[in-house]
């Protein structure tokens, strides 16, 4: 077990090493913009059920984040995140996630209140949602959710643009 862990903390020490902790964010958050509908399927469907001795395990919801850009302190989505966006519909529409639900997460860097950032993160998932029923998704198997900043996806930076995303998460039904 130690073992891993030094090898883990050698992988990372090497990888911000290499690239800087701004590369590392800067490629995360260019995988977050470029995910094609097959990788969307695959990281939304649900582990096929099989019969195991983990019965009293909680299951771990799928999840996948998303860069979608809106214009400053709006929820008016930007052009450039749109086929994002139809990729994702796309992929909702997929066998594997057609029966499914998601809880859709808006989430803001910590700039502003709380309270303003909760009600903006509201208002952006739920033009997320807004897009989705105009590609064929029906509103019913989306639920809007503003996370504000309390789940910042780079704490280390709370004002970075990288902490303002959309998460996608699969329900179970």
């Amino acid at each position: 077990m130690t073992h891993r862990v030094v090898i883990g903390r050698i992988g990372l020490f090497c990888l911000f090493g290499l690239f800087g902790l701004s590369s590392v964010t800067a490629m995360a958050q260019t995988e977050r913009e470029n995910l094609s509908v097959d990788s969307m399927v695959e990281k939304l469907a649900p582990a096929p059920k099989t019969r195991s001795l983990t019965r009293n395990l909680v299951p771990t919801l799928a999840k996948l984040d998303l860069t979608i850009h809106f214009d400053f302190n709006s929820d008016k989505l930007q052009d450039r995140s749109k086929p994002l966006l139809d990729n994702l519909a796309s992929a909702m529409k997929n066998d594997r996630l057609s029966e499914l639900k998601f809880r859709v997460e808006g989430h803001t860097d910590a700039k502003g209140t709380a309270a303003y950032n909760e009600a903006l993160s509201k208002r952006r998932a739920d033009a997320v949602i807004s897009y989705l029923s105009q590609q064929g998704i029906t509103t019913g198997r989306l639920q809007p959710e503003g996370k504000g900043f309390r789940e910042l996806f780079d704490a280390a930076n709370p004002q970075a643009e990288t902490n303002r995303r959309v998460t996608i998460v699969s329900l179970e039904n």
